[in-house]
C-alpha cells in the first residue's frame, strides 16, 4: 500500500529526453503533487545532480523514473535497410547516423543513485525490477512503482513487491510503458478495470488526462491518483524545445511510431513519422540510430524531424506555471 500518494492526487510524469528538469519537478510538489525526475537518456552522474538539484529546490518527496529494459532479438538487416532509408533525413539536416546498439541505460549505476540518495518514490518503467532490487529500494525507505499496460504485468508487479502499480491507458503520450513491444493498448478506463480486478495493489492511472474532469473519472474507476505528463510540457520550468512547445501550441493529430526510437510510442504527427511508417521494433536500437539527427533537427528548429511526444488531450495544455496547473488539476 503506497504512503507516498499526494493529497492533491497529482503526480507528474517522468517526462525523460529533456521536459523533465529538476525546476519542474521541485514546483509540482511544492503546489502539492509529487514532482518525479527522469533517469532515462541521462548519464549516472548527471542523474545524481538531477536529484541532488531537486532536493535543493523543494523540502518535499520527489520521485525518480529508471527504465527496466530486457534484451529481446532484433533483426540486424531490418535495422540496416532502416538505416539506409534515414540516411537522406540525416544528410539534408547535415548528421551522421548513430550506431545502433543495445544497452541498458545504466540500470545497476542509476539503481545505486536512487538508493544512495534515498529517493521518496522510484518507478519502473519497460518491466519491473527483480524483487531484491525491490526489497532493496524499500528498505532503504523507498516506494516503488511499476508502470504496467495490462492485467498479467500488475500481477507479475504485485507479487515482485511493487507498492503501487501505475497504470498507463492507450491514450498517453511518448513510449508505451508494456514490457514487451508487441503488447495490446487498452483505453485507460478499460486498463484500470482490469488491474484492479487483478490484484489489490494501489493505482495510479496515466494516460490522456488533460483536465480536471478526467482526474474525476480516473479516480472514480478505482485509481487513488493519477500521473500527468502532457499538461505540464508547455510549463516555464519545463524543458521541452522550443520546436515541441510550437507544434503543442499548433494543435494536430497524435499516432503510435516507432520511427524516431524503434519502440512504440505516441507524438504529435510529422513528416517524419508519415515518411518513415514501417521502422523496426528495435529499442534502444533505433533510439542510437536516430539520436544524432534529431538533435540536429531539433537544433535547427526543425519540428519534422523531432519526436514530438504529447498524449491524446494534449490540447488541453496550457503555457502556465506548473503550480497552476497542479491547481487547475486537483479534484
Amino acid at each position: 500500500m503506497s504512503q507516498r500518494l499526494p493529497e492533491s492526487a497529482i503526480v507528474l510524469a517522468p517526462l525523460a529526453g529533456g521536459p523533465a528538469t529538476p525546476e519542474l519537478a521541485a514546483a509540482v510538489t511544492d503546489a502539492g503533487g509529487l514532482g518525479f525526475l527522469a533517469a532515462g537518456y541521462l548519464t549516472p552522474e548527471a542523474f545524481r545532480e538531477h536529484v541532488r538539484r531537486g532536493r535543493a529546490l523543494t523540502p518535499g518527496p520527489l520521485g525518480a523514473n529508471l527504465f527496466r529494459l530486457s534484451e529481446e532479438p532484433v533483426h540486424a538487416e531490418a535495422i540496416a535497410a532502416y538505416a539506409a532509408e534515414l540516411e537522406p533525413d540525416a544528410s539534408r539536416l547535415g548528421a551522421e547516423l548513430g550506431v545502433p546498439r543495445y544497452d541498458d541505460d545504466h540500470y545497476a549505476a542509476k539503481l545505486d543513485v536512487v538508493v544512495e540518495e534515498r529517493v521518496e518514490v522510484v518507478s519502473f518503467t519497460f518491466g519491473c525490477p527483480s524483487p531484491d532490487d525491490v526489497a532493496r529500494l524499500q528498505e532503504t525507505g523507498s516506494e516503488v512503482w511499476v508502470t504496467v499496460t495490462s492485467a498479467a504485468e500488475a500481477a507479475d508487479a504485485a507479487a515482485a513487491g511493487a507498492d503501487a502499480l501505475v497504470a498507463q491507458g492507450a491514450e498517453a503520450g511518448g513510449h508505451r510503458g508494456s514490457w514487451r513491444d508487441d503488447a495490446v493498448d487498452l483505453p485507460l478506463l478499460a486498463l484500470l478495470a482490469e488491474v484492479r480486478e487483478a490484484c489489490s495493489t494501489t493505482v495510479v492511472a496515466t494516460g490522456g488526462i488533460g483536465d480536471r474532469a478526467a482526474v474525476l473519472a480516473a479516480l472514480d474507476a478505482g485509481a487513488s491518483a493519477v500521473q500527468v505528463g502532457t499538461a505540464f510540457l508547455l510549463c516555464p520550468e519545463a524543458g521541452t524545445s522550443d520546436p515541441h512547445r510550437a507544434m503543442l501550441e499548433r494543435g494536430g493529430p497524435t499516432a503510435i511510431t516507432r520511427a524516431f526510437t524503434g519502440r512504440r510510442a505516441r507524438g504529435i504527427v510529422n513528416e517524419f513519422m508519415r515518411d518513415h511508417p514501417h521502422a523496426p521494433s528495435a529499442y534502444p536500437h533505433v533510439h542510437h540510430l536516430t539520436a544524432p539527427l534529431r538533435a540536429a533537427a531539433r537544433a535547427a528548429g526543425d519540428a519534422d524531424r523531432i519526436n514530438l511526444w504529447a498524449g491524446e488531450a494534449f490540447a488541453a495544455a496550457r503555457a502556465a506555471p506548473a503550480a497552476e496547473v497542479v491547481a487547475a488539476l486537483r479534484p
